[in-house]
């Protein structure tokens, strides 16, 4: 979990912003991400950590902020992680850690983490299989999230059941210099 690259915060910032205004909600990846996004009410946080310790301390101040600020200002917080974990398996075995201080600061059944990478691989698939383009970002990102609501968000939602097959055959559908577009991070 060494310093693998060093990225101005602004330009990490910016490009996290256009990821989640190009992908995920301009292709719908998520339905429930547009109404916090314009309401501005999704943090991101630019985490400067080049040691598991340093970044466990980040996430928990993450956790921490989403906590004590109110779900009217504050809706969801990205933990973005330029820095290190660029290797996915390295990015996945960290989640464990990261789940830990879930339990540890007693915010489970409260906020959960959604896992976001570069180089994001659902088991199963091949690394080039355009379902994983659903969970690439820019950089290594953790997405913190508040279950109430997104329980909320899912119960509106006429078939929240059928929104992973239904970004699969939409990214299915894409061709290669469409995906380059839209995630050229991952095509470097």
């Amino acid at each position: 979990m060494s310093t693998e690259m060093t990225v101005d915060s602004d330009v990490v910032e910016r490009e996290v912003r256009q990821w989640l205004t190009e992908a995920v909600v301009g292709l719908g990846l998520c339905p429930f991400a547009a109404k916090p996004l314009q309401e501005k009410r999704v943090a991101i946080e630019v985490s400067r950590a080049a040691t598991a310790e340093d970044l466990v301390n980040d996430l928990h101040r993450a956790l921490c902020r989403i906590e004590e600020t109110a779900v009217s200002v504050l809706e969801t917080s990205l933990l973005v992680v330029p820095d290190m974990l660029q290797d996915f398996y390295d990015y996945n075995d960290f989640l464990d850690i990261a789940d830990a201080v879930l339990q540890e600061g007693d915010w489970e059944g409260e906020i959960q983490i959604a896992s976001f990478h570069p180089g994001y691989q659902f088991g199963g698939t091949e690394k080039a299989d355009p379902e994983n383009f659903t969970n690439r970002s820019p950089y290594p990102i953790f997405h913190l999230l508040r279950e109430d609501s997104l329980e909320q968000a899912i119960a509106a939602h006429s078939d929240p059941d059928g929104i992973p097959d239904r970004n699969i055959a939409l990214l299915r559908e894409m061709d290669a210099a469409a995906l380059k577009l839209l995630f050229p991070y991952c095509f470097k």
